[in-house]
């Protein structure tokens, strides 16, 4: 089963078993499920029946499902201290402005986790959008802030969604330097890499408002010259500096999958996961997810890392945005 939330209120479902192709289908509906390196040669994923509703009848579902136990074993600092040193030496020898690094977070269930999680997350309402993908016993489910590409005809809609701070913190993170420059380089790389594509829109910078926490957004529109597909699009977009090195290249991607892959990150956390239906594509980012196998269970969070960031700072972030996960379990 796949399925993922759309900005206009609908969720499309999608039921297996599913055919593995290289490219969308030129009409009908199919998932976009790739890894963060997008190694697989055949990432669309197309469904044997699908469906699309509501929201609020894909969570209506899962009503009174209880949640098993969860049991988070503690995270040790220093694996990610070391790397946290080694980014900044590479920031310091001019490899890097900005890149993101990704923590996780392990732990068990008593029970089955999988229609526990899946609750959780189709009950999260925009601007969260909800997403998953079960494969047999293992697969991941979240709700993601963040879009990386709607694009409908000629029209495209992406953001720059970077920059975190606690709620409570709000006031003093709309003025704070260091995230506001994080928040920048997204936005202006993002800009710079549409600029060839057909008129750039722009909108100003805002906060995004997640009720624990906050980020800065900026929405980005384009008027496209000539039609372009998902896949070209994805590979011109990801990764963005929001979870993806600054500058990108081939170097800085490979330094950036090995901190990823010593840190014990899921290949799918971050990458692109998205639905193609009748020639609207929607894809976000998959970030504030969980994923499992059998009853283990695994929960990453990124921090962005640039030359004014501090480890202290950056762990406490990093604490923020898995509580903020966990949080979804029982709201």
């Amino acid at each position: 089963m796949a399925w993922l939330a759309r900005h206009d209120g609908t969720v499309v479902i999608g039921y297996g078993p599913f055919e593995n192709a290289s490219e969308p289908p030129a009409t009908g509906i199919a998932f976009y499920v790739q890894d963060f390196a997008l190694t697989s040669p055949s990432p669309w994923k197309i469904p044997a029946r699908t469906e699309i509703t509501t929201s609020t009848d894909f969570a209506a579902r899962f009503e009174g499902i209880n949640q098993p136990v969860y049991h988070w074993t503690a995270l040790d600092a220093v694996p990610f201290s070391e790397i946290f040193q080694e980014v900044m030496a590479a920031i310091r020898s001019g490899l890097f402005e900005k890149t993101v690094p990704v923590v996780t977070e392990t732990g068990s269930a008593n029970a089955s986790p999988v229609m526990g999680i899946v609750a959780a997350m189709a009950r999260q309402s925009p601007p969260l959008r909800s997403y998953g993908w079960l494969d047999g016993a293992s697969g991941f489910a979240g709700a993601t802030p963040e879009l990386l590409i709607s694009m409908e005809g000629h029209r495209l809609e992406t953001m720059a969604l970077a920059g975190t701070a606690r709620r409570d913190d709000r006031d003093v993170f709309a003025v704070d330097e260091k995230e506001i420059r994080e928040h920048e380089y997204v936005a202006q790389t993002l800009v710079a890499k549409l600029l060839d594509l057909g008129k750039v829109e722009r909108r100003s910078r805002g906060i995004l408002d997640l009720k624990s926490i906050v980020h800065f957004l900026t929405l980005i529109g384009v008027d496209l010259r000539r039609p372009q597909t998902p896949d070209d699009l994805i590979r011109r977009l990801h990764p963005t500096p929001a979870l993806g090195p600054l500058p990108r290249t081939e170097e800085t991607l490979t330094m950036l999958f090995d901190w990823r892959k010593r840190l014990g990150c899921p290949a799918e956390f971050g990458a692109p996961f998205g639905v193609w239906d009748h020639g609207k594509f929607d894809a976000i980012v998959a970030i504030r997810g969980i994923w499992w196998n059998g009853n283990d269970l695994i929960l990453p969070a990124g921090c962005g890392i640039i030359e004014a960031s501090r480890l202290v700072n950056e762990w406490r972030e990093l604490r923020l945005k898995r509580e903020s996960v966990k949080r979804f379990l029982f709201d």
